[in-house]
């Protein structure tokens, strides 16, 4: 997927940042985690979450 440029904006004390329509996400929420430098965003899929802690502990 080619990379796109992303507006960061305030939402009260919260930054959050506008996500183009090809990178859209299904679900309402997401995992953060920061990567040096780099924010990883990852669904959040509540029946899924030990297959996602699994998939972490398997690539670290």
């Amino acid at each position: 997927m080619p990379e796109r440029h992303a507006s960061l904006f305030r939402d009260g004390r919260h930054q959050a940042v506008r996500i183009p329509r090809e990178f859209e996400m299904e679900g309402s929420e997401v995992l953060i985690r920061k990567e040096g430098e780099r924010l990883i965003l990852t669904p959040f899929r509540k029946n899924r979450l030990l297959d996602l802690l699994a998939s972490w502990d398997a690539a670290g």
